[in-house]
């Protein structure tokens, strides 16, 4: 029983008294009902791509959003990861749940093979030679068609469980434990791995931060293999899911997607990513029935947002409900006064230093 309070006790202090960590609680409580309400196939099987996406996304935001290397060949990975678990289990039998870790750890010495030569590069010029990945592995699907399937893919892989509520719940909780695993890896605040902080440096200023004695590459292939690995499940699950690999999974929109997604949900948060799949995926399979104005509706809907939240929704949602004690640093609502933590006060003492200053410029004024 003490135990069972200590954690009512811990939920309330970490999770109820943050806004934005009790949004995300109450979402994930919601997912874990929906099939208690519905069944329906089609929404299963939208709730199943949104899981996969989520984490497809999400790992883009670990080397985008907080390494700052803007990769736009992010499906080469997901791609990489689809066709090996395709081809072990279709060519060697191998079980699913060995299929996928193995396509994961190769969508890894990819993101390696690819990091190698393109990370003495920058900016612009690192996301054009990225860009051209997948379309070189796509050539080489085309070039092997007795392994790949060449034009018409692989098919007949096995599916993960036939049962979709099943595979519903088990896409939900690979996407809540990669989520959970990636914002653990990437917080900056961790006292556990430093890594966050040493990414955030290089995203702001790599330069001081190699001053500073940070071996720069060594962080940057370690972002690009954490990235490819969490692409390459995201990959493993779908093509066990869809059943289905193909040249369509490295074409440029596999690539362009994730950077949409987290974009629209805000970057360098990893929730933004998944927020940003929650949120647009329905509503582009909601345009179906208007497929002649789909597409435009669906920039429409992307860049009003972006241009009322220019860092995305996740940031904005913060900055509006959540404010930071100045003493101690630690998240609060933003109705409070004080802070749960320390007692500071979190809004008077802003207004009464710029109100002392405004009566010591008035007095100076009024001195002759």
């Amino acid at each position: 029983m003490r135990f069972i309070g200590r954690q009512f006790r811990r939920i309330d202090q970490e999770i109820m008294a943050i806004p934005g960590r009790a949004i995300a609680f109450f979402f994930l409580i919601a997912m874990f009902f929906i099939p208690l309400a519905t069944r329906d196939p089609y929404l299963m099987k939208i709730l199943i791509f949104m899981n996969i996406f989520a984490i497809y996304a999400a790992s883009w935001d670990v080397l985008g959003g907080f390494t700052g290397q803007f990769c736009m060949g992010h499906g080469a990975f997901f791609g990489v990861a689809a066709y090996t678990s395709g081809i072990l289990n279709l060519k060697l039998g191998l079980p699913v749940w060995a299929c996928i870790p193995s396509g994961a750890v190769m969508s890894v010495l990819a993101g390696l093979l690819i990091a190698v030569p393109s990370l003495r590069l920058r900016g612009v010029y690192f996301a054009l030679v990225s860009l051209a990945f997948p379309i070189i592995l796509t050539g080489i699907v085309y070039a092997f068609s007795g392994v790949t399937g060449g034009e018409m893919g692989l098919s007949g892989i096995e599916v993960i469980t036939r049962n979709r509520v099943a595979l519903y719940y088990i896409t939900l909780a690979v996407m809540i434990a990669c989520v959970l695993a990636m914002r653990k890896l990437t917080d900056a605040k961790s006292k556990v791995f430093r890594l966050g902080i040493v990414l955030r440096a290089i995203h702001e200023d790599e330069v001081s931060a190699r001053c500073v004695g940070v071996n720069t590459i060594r962080y940057k292939l370690l972002a690009f293999s954490i990235s490819a690995f969490f692409a390459g499940v995201a990959g493993g699950l779908y093509v066990h899911v869809l059943r289905i690999a193909g040249p369509s999974n490295l074409e440029l929109m596999w690539s362009f997607n994730p950077i949409i997604w987290t974009a629209f949900g805000g970057m360098g948060t990893i929730a933004g990513s998944v927020v940003g799949v929650f949120i647009l995926y329905p509503v582009m399979e909601l345009l179906r029935f208007v497929p002649h104005l789909r597409i435009l509706i669906y920039a429409g809907i992307i860049i009003a947002v972006i241009m009322l939240m220019p860092e995305g929704i996740v940031h904005w949602v913060r900055d509006k409900l959540e404010e930071e004690c100045p003493r101690c640093k630690l998240t609060n609502s933003a109705l409070r006064r004080d802070c749960r933590a320390c007692g500071a006060p979190l809004h008077v003492q802003i207004k009464a230093s710029f109100s002392s200053e405004s009566e010591a410029s008035t007095v100076s004024e009024e001195v002759p």
